[in-house]
């Protein structure tokens, strides 16, 4: 079934014409973009990362770590963060001081001279596919900043000059299984008026993707699977079953914004020449302008707390970028809220 599945999207038409895709980046465009903000490329040329920093219109470059180095250093840290997630007792504060000299660690490999470049404004990451699941924010340079992490400079720039639906729906979504699910759905929902709320029986597939085309705002808390053996069968789970990315590619106008709250949903892969396939690079070509997800399983009870503090930033006007900073000060304090809090990401124009 996954194969005819496979076979038949392969040959539906796609949305955008070839030479829209083809076109060269306007480079002067995207300064203009990005105003007093910094956007950060990320090169691996044999083995060993350049950092192009661009801003006040010019584009810098320096050098960086090695590659097998820093694959090393993500997997250590990536582990500690799932230990984290479920550890109890004193080992929450030894991991989370050896995730803070891993962080330093990742900062001298991933940024090295460039780290002390970094203003105190809005930062865009554009890493190569192999590093999209990267927690950014345990890096010293970047935690307390507006950061955002894209696919590419272009994907971004696409991004920040889509235009808002006119209605301001908001859908908020619980599926099965989850310790905090229904209860951090009903807390949000107190923040909004009437939001479209779908817990229990009413989270369906067929409800769910018919509530979110086209919404303002779309807060999704599920179980989820990556499939790396084929990303575009990752799925999240309603009560009926699971909404793939396949189920995702079908909507009209993706959401316009995006929360997913639980598992490592912010996963993609690689595929082709610096490609990627994920739910991410699924939704950011349909319409979706931001995302906020996890790079690695993060705790369910934690996370209901620092999704309040995430919304009631998107409130006030904040973008996802913003908001996400303001819930990781928030969480400073406690090693098992700032571990969750440093495994979210924004994705795609802040």
């Amino acid at each position: 079934m996954e194969g005819r599945i496979r076979a038949r999207a392969m040959r539906l038409p796609g949305g955008t014409s070839v030479g829209a895709a083809h076109r060269p980046l306007a480079v002067p465009a995207l300064f203009d973009a990005l105003g007093p903000g910094q956007l950060v490329e990320l090169v691996d040329v044999d083995g060993r990362l350049h950092v192009l920093l661009c801003d006040g219109g010019r584009v810098r470059r320096y050098p960086a770590g090695h590659t097998a180095e820093l694959a090393a250093e993500l997997e250590f840290t990536r582990a500690g963060l799932r230990r984290l997630a479920f550890g109890t007792g004193n080992r929450l504060l030894e991991t989370m001081a050896a995730l803070e000299v891993s962080g330093r660690r990742l900062e001298e490999l991933l940024l090295g001279p460039a780290a002390a470049r970094l203003r105190d404004g809005p930062v865009v990451v554009v890493p190569p596919a192999w590093l999209q699941s990267m927690p950014w924010a345990l890096l010293p340079a970047l935690r307390p900043l507006a950061l955002s992490v894209a696919p590419s400079a272009r994907a971004w720039l696409r991004a920040r000059t889509m235009p808002e639906p006119p209605r301001r729906d908001v859908v908020l979504v619980s599926g099965p299984g989850l310790t905090a699910g229904p209860d951090e759905v009903k807390a949000l929902a107190k923040l909004y008026e009437q939001p479209t709320v779908l817990d229990r029986g009413a989270a369906t597939a067929v409800r769910v993707l018919d509530a979110l085309d086209g919404s303002w705002l779309a807060h999704i808390t599920a179980h989820g699977t990556f499939r790396a053996d084929s990303p575009l069968f990752s799925a999240l789970h309603m009560h009926d079953g699971p909404v793939t990315v396949h189920d995702f590619e079908r909507l009209q106008t993706a959401p316009y914004r995006l929360v997913l709250s639980s598992c490592d949903s912010a996963r993609l892969a690689p595929s082709g020449a610096d490609e990627l396939m994920g739910l991410a690079a699924a939704l950011l070509p349909l319409g979706t302008v931001a995302m906020v997800a996890s790079v690695v399983p993060v705790n369910d009870t934690a996370t209901a707390s620092l999704m309040q503090t995430l919304h009631r930033g998107l409130r006030r006007g904040l973008t996802m970028a913003e908001a996400l900073r303001t819930m990781r000060a928030e969480a400073a304090g406690d090693p098992l809220a700032n571990a969750t809090a440093c495994s979210f990401t924004a994705i795609g124009a802040g």
